[in-house]
């Protein structure tokens, strides 16, 4: 019995039936005892880990560990390595680099585990990329390609791709299409046609990023008619969206809808909510150009509700953000004197805007920090000023004014509004919940604070400004909407005064 529904989740995974399959292996965890039991967990936590649900996961992959024997020589290094995946996708990075210790430990001098090896190097690669230490990802990324060609062939082709990925990253486009075909062909000589189609897939997503449109499309097409024809559902709406993205930078929103749509089938047929909140949004954009509002907006309140249940409150305040961005657009197209209109998309942007702002504070870099200003928190902040202006609001002004006066600059040049406001193919990572206040932070007023955080070194949330002697708050009211909203803390408890 417990093998035969081990088979069976096998079976509805290999036909991209995923939440069928993580049924199924959640039945034989039910079922089964010992080792059976085990797998079943492991690959209840491996599903659940694709389709989103990384807490699950996580706790899945730790019941595993407990009650799997302590000279699983194979079993354990394998769950070790899953574990990892599923907290690097929390952004619990110390846990997966962690997890990933443990099992090189348990691996070493164990040849005959050599793909485990690989699969283990391959980990600790992509915690470097998170981490975004690019001369470490490297160092790792060739030491598991050492590691394949000698222990494990046909899978040379991953670490190829993790040294493109690198590289792309970095800027080096020519490098990375180098690795990319060499990973291309390295799967090609395997045989391996799941992993060609997936890298076809993923290079296409790296050329739409760098704006290589016409090299991407082909790539696109080919690996898209692979995942459908091989039902590999989750797959082929990644694919989708990205096509419908395609069409709807050519102002194609017809054929851009279409793919859309298909997209959000494919990922609600997989179960992956997740998949279907991030293109609920995009659809929307698309229907409030075609001028359906009405349609946009019951889109985005599904999208918010997604975000909402799963305590993803920056997900959420992305939402608003670009909510508040699509009323701006029918204020500018339709009617400006829409007063009602423009106070509900003000009252979106600003406690959005805090939250995304708020999140420099958290992100564990520079660089990175740079990137979260530039792609997001930028123009977050600038609608909020734009909206609050044209709203009249004097108060308000002088709030954001003070607020960003004594925090860190917002760059109005690179602000972009003189060119319509797009969702971009993939936004920057965000951190965890509650990574704000890591070990050894430094306790900065607001202005050194907003330097430190821009020079990359850690720090707490900003302290909230009291601006008159009796303690009136710097967007005190729209704080606390955003931390009601959102449920995020975007301000550290103390207070400073700044009159």
């Amino acid at each position: 019995m417990g093998r035969d529904l081990l088979a069976a989740g096998a079976a509805a995974y290999a036909r991209g039936d995923v939440a069928e399959a993580l049924h199924t292996f959640e039945q034989a965890a039910h079922r089964t005892t010992g080792d059976l039991r085990t797998s079943a967990i492991i690959n209840a936590a491996s599903l659940s880990d694709e389709l989103g649900d990384h807490t699950r996961a996580v706790t899945l992959y730790r019941e595993a560990l407990e009650v799997m024997p302590a000279d699983a020589a194979r079993m354990r290094p394998a769950a070790l390595v899953n574990l990892s995946q599923a907290l690097q996708h929390l952004g619990d990075l110390d846990g997966a680099q962690d997890a990933l210790e443990q099992a090189r430990k348990l691996l070493a001098d164990r040849e005959d585990h050599g793909d485990l090896t690989v699969a283990c190097l391959l980990s600790l690669t992509a915690v470097a990329m998170h981490r975004q230490q690019w001369a470490h990802a490297t160092e790792r990324a060739t030491e598991s390609l050492e590691a394949a060609v000698r222990f494990a062939p046909g899978l040379a082709g991953h670490p190829l791709m993790n040294l493109a990925a690198v590289h792309f990253e970095t800027g080096r486009f020519d490098l990375s299409d180098d690795f990319a075909g060499q990973a291309l062909a390295a799967f090609e000589t395997a045989g391996d046609v799941n992993a060609v189609a997936e890298t076809q897939q993923n290079l296409g997503i790296m050329h739409v990023r760098s704006g290589r449109l016409d090299a991407a499309e082909p790539l696109l097409l080919a690996s898209q008619t692979f995942f459908e024809r091989a039902g590999i559902g989750h797959r082929a709406g990644i694919g989708s969206k990205v096509l419908a993205f395609l069409a709807e930078g050519r102002g194609d929103t017809e054929r851009a809808g279409s793919l859309y749509r298909r997209s959000v089938d494919y990922f609600r047929d997989s179960g992956a909510v997740l998949d279907v909140a991030d293109v609920e949004t995009r659809l929307a954009t698309v229907a409030f150009a075609d001028g359906r509002p009405d349609e946009g907006e019951k889109l985005l309140a599904s999208a918010f509700s997604t975000y909402s249940e799963l305590g993803l409150g920056l997900h959420c305040a992305q939402v608003d953000f670009w909510h508040a961005t699509l009323l701006e657009a029918v204020l500018t197209s339709a009617d400006p004197s829409d007063t009602a209109l423009r106070a509900r998309a003000t009252t979106l942007a600003v406690p959005a805007a805090i939250a995304i702002d708020a999140v420099r504070f958290t992100l564990p870099n520079g660089r990175q920090r740079e990137q979260w200003n530039r792609e997001i928190a930028d123009p977050a902040v600038q609608l909020a000023f734009r909206l609050a202006y044209s709203s009249g609001d004097a108060r308000l002004v002088a709030d954001l004014v003070e607020a960003q006066c004594a925090g860190t600059t917002v760059d109005v040049g690179r602000a972009g509004h003189g060119t319509a406001a797009r969702l971009p193919l993939e936004l920057p990572d965000l951190p965890a919940a509650g990574t704000s206040d890591s070990a050894g932070s430094f306790q900065l007023g607001a202005a050194l604070a907003g330097v430190a955080a821009d020079a990359g070194l850690p720090v707490p949330l900003p302290p909230r400004l009291a601006v008159t002697p009796d303690g009136r708050i710097v967007l005190g009211a729209a704080i606390a909407t955003a931390e009601q909203r959102y449920r995020c803390e975007v301000r550290d408890s103390r207070t400073v005064p700044a009159w």
